[in-house]
């Protein structure tokens, strides 16, 4: 019998394939995107301001050498998640990696919070998830592969106080990710989520410098520090490749060891 050597790191190449990247413009999404634009995916990056996304996607090209391009559009609204996906496809042919980014943040005291805080929280984080992740699908489905990885969170596995709109909607992340995941496996569409820890994100810098920050938040991490952009990477790229062909409905923390306690 011939001994063929296993893939190894040729697993992680992304050259020949697309993915839509929400929130893409900055922040965990800027990262990821050129993660995967490092190892060869070609980029769609959403967002809604418009001037935001062609800067980032032209700096993905002059970076790495390859096709990234940006899309305006609200990811809570339905017909603008379809024009999305129908943008990727006209402008690659193909969508194999959707990464679900885009998310808000709204702190605060449950009797200080009005319901319109707390439904924003959950029509950007939740409603866009499942949009976006609808609007893919069939495509997806149509070539019997792709990838869908949605950015939940630590705070949708344990609890911290103040955050009662951003756990609930992270929380409903995990569980659609479950669920989405034994919906579409049977299609060779793998559903995963990413759960950040504590990185020094715009979404956290107002609490970077406060005694929460300090203590129950970097304190509280195993490494006693924040996250740096680039440790989001690796996560991302796994996912997105063969290399995790075999991750399904997974929720792969990344954290600094901030759930380990």
């Amino acid at each position: 019998m011939t001994h063929e050597p296993l893939p190894g790191l040729k697993q992680f190449d992304l050259t020949g394939r697309t993915a839509i990247i929400t929130g893409g413009s900055k922040g965990l999404g800027l990262a990821m995107a050129a993660g995967l634009a490092s190892a060869g995916c070609r980029i769609l990056l959403v967002n809604r301001n418009a001037a935001e996304g062609q800067t980032a996607a032209h700096q993905l090209a002059g970076d790495f050498g390859v096709d990234a391009r940006s899309f305006a559009a609200d990811i809570t609204d339905q017909a603008q998640t379809e024009a999305m996906a129908q943008a990727a496809m006209d402008a690659f042919g193909r969508i194999d990696i959707l990464i679900n980014s885009a998310g808000i943040n709204i702190r605060g005291a449950i009797d200080e919070l009005t319901q319109d805080e707390f439904n924003k929280v959950m029509q950007v984080n939740v409603n866009g998830t499942w949009l976006c992740s609808r609007a893919v699908t069939p495509f997806m489905k149509a070539q019997q592969r792709g990838s869908i990885i949605n950015l939940a969170s630590t705070l949708g596995l344990v609890g911290l106080s103040n955050r009662t709109p951003y756990t609930a909607s992270k929380g409903a992340v995990v569980q659609m990710t479950r669920a989405l995941a034994l919906e579409l496996a049977p299609f060779n569409i793998n559903v995963n989520a990413i759960c950040p820890g504590p990185f020094l994100t715009e979404m956290n810098l107002p609490i970077a410098d406060t005694e929460e920050g300090r203590r129950f938040v970097v304190g509280a991490t195993a490494l006693g520090r924040w996250g740096h952009m680039r440790e989001i990477q690796g996560a991302a790229i796994f996912l997105a490749s063969d290399a995790g062909s075999y991750m399904v409905g997974s929720m792969l923390t990344v954290d600094g060891g901030w759930t380990a306690r």
